[in-house]
């Protein structure tokens, strides 16, 4: 429900143009017109910013609120409305302008870099990036020249030197997008509009696109770097990661979808594996890693070994581990730092429920967020787990989607985890007796019975009512809730 405050700005942000404000009223009447899809009215509002900075999600809220909204037109209006500002300033450099802007953050705000689905705001971005620069190149060759020699002529220069803006923002490259982003940090402008950017990601890029785009980057602020391929491996890795190190910043990579499902889980040679530890080595601020998809059995020593410091978060779905493996992470100096842990996908029947009891024991200190979907976990597996798992005091969120447990089984879960006190999140399968066997085109398929789930889960949502646990979520429905990211942990 709105707040008193938010519906009021919406009744300002009806009209246009708006009244004189006062400042402190901009911050909800930007919220107003971006959740009301008023992209004129956000064009005024940033002509007249009041405050140095902006942050935008800050402002408008998590994306999930923006789902019915023509967002992208509000996202394009407002970038629009930066670039006309900055232009103004270009064009009248010794201008008292009414607007203060001068560092806008734009980090976390989704993005479509095949804008399939939504606006991308990174192509904007890149696109406003090369226009600007083509204006202040019009803009130098059309001004005053300043005598060199003389100093007074050089203040007098350096007075009219517009001052710019910083644009925090995490940037979305895929193949329709890499040519304009490509333009855009060559360009490398002095001012106005100066990217500043704090997480990268990629989506089917070739290794030396990759390459040359994070040459290009500014390299103070950048936390993390995402690649999401399935075409390439280890060797291609070990391309890519020596370009990293100038990244003093970065505390996250992740490697999503390498090789996913067994594509191309071919065996890699023993040095491919050891130069990518060694290179991982290199990144000392590294804090999170995802390996997602990657052939890793057996060989997570050698890409772990070189890390300079604890990991805090560690990603391993569909990584074929062996119990070699979670051995090797529960005596390595890793685990006792681990804030999250992510081991979606591994039959936890073949060897590795001991393995994985002792890893659980030695991050039981630290652990925050654990997910073990699709680990074929059923209810003697859960009982053996379960004393450990409550031995975690400081967890916060716990998935277990994908797995095969009874009602009884989830029921006594919730029972016995009402002792965690930070428990936030639970993530539970549909209950195996919620299942029903039927014949489909001469198979026989589990069907899940729709009206039998709506009781148990009816029953669940009871017993979490009658527990006075009011901030405790139980759900099956592994989509329906934003599942906590690390820099949020």
């Amino acid at each position: 429900m709105d707040s008193l405050v938010l519906l009021c700005a919406r009744r300002i942000v009806a009209q246009r143009p708006l009244p004189a404000l006062p400042p402190h009223l901009y911050p909800v009447l930007f919220k107003a017109a971006f959740l009301d899809g008023r992209p004129l009215v956000l064009q005024d509002l940033v002509a007249t910013w009041p405050f140095p900075e902006l942050h935008f999600k800050r402002l408008v809220g998590q994306p999930g609120q923006w789902s019915d909204n023509p967002f992208g037109d509000c996202i394009e209006a407002f970038i629009q409305a930066v670039v006309e500002q900055l232009q103004q300033e270009l064009k009248e450099p010794g201008h008292q302008s009414r607007c203060r802007l001068r560092v806008l953050d734009m980090t976390g705000v989704p993005d479509d870099p095949y804008e399939t689905y939504f606006y991308s705001s990174t192509k904007a971005f890149a696109t406003a990036y090369v226009e600007l620069s083509k204006h202040q190149q019009q803009f130098q060759k059309h001004r005053p020249n300043w005598h060199n020699g003389c100093s007074g002529g050089a203040t007098a220069a350096a007075a009219l030197q517009p001052p710019g803006m910083d644009v925090l923002i995490d940037l979305y490259v895929g193949k329709n997008s890499y040519e304009i982003l490509y333009n855009a940090l060559q360009t490398r402008p002095a001012g106005p509009l100066r990217l500043k950017v704090c997480e990268f990601h990629s989506e089917y890029n070739s290794a030396s696109e990759i390459v040359t785009l994070l040459d290009s980057l500014d390299p103070s602020c950048l936390r993390r770097v995402e690649l999401y391929c399935n075409f390439f491996g280890f060797p291609e890795l070990s391309e890519i990661l020596p370009h990293l190190s100038r990244f003093l910043e970065l505390r996250s990579l992740k490697l999503q979808d390498i090789g996913m499902y067994g594509r191309h889980l071919r065996p890699e040679p023993a040095n491919a594996t050891h130069d990518v530890g060694r290179q991982l080595g290199m990144l000392s601020s590294l804090r999170e890693l995802n390996l997602t998809g990657t052939g890793l059995s057996g060989n997570l020593s050698q890409i772990l070994c070189d890390l300079q410091d604890q990991l805090e978060s560690l990603e391993l779905a569909f990584c074929s581990l062996l119990p070699a493996d979670l051995t090797f992470l529960s005596q390595s100096f890793h685990a006792p730092a681990l804030k999250r842990l992510v081991l979606n996908g591994h039959n936890i029947s073949q060897g590795l429920l001991e393995p994985f009891r002792l890893l659980l024991e030695e991050t039981s200190a630290s652990l925050l967020h654990l997910d073990l979907t699709d680990c074929h976990i059923d209810d003697s597996h859960l009982d053996a787990l379960l004393p450990t798992i409550l031995c975690c005091s400081r967890l916060r969120f716990l998935g277990l989607h994908g797995n095969s447990l009874s009602t009884a089984a989830i029921k006594n879960l919730l029972q016995k985890t009402l002792e965690l006190p930070d428990l936030h999140l639970v993530v539970y399968p549909a209950p195996k007796d919620c299942y029903r066997l039927e014949l489909m085109a001469s198979v026989s398929c589990l069907i899940e019975d729709e009206e039998l789930l709506a009781v148990t889960t009816a029953e669940i949502s009871q017993l979490l009512a009658n527990s006075g646990r009011t901030n405790l979520i139980w759900t099956h429905n592994p989509d329906s809730l934003e599942v906590p990211d690390y820099f949020s942990l």
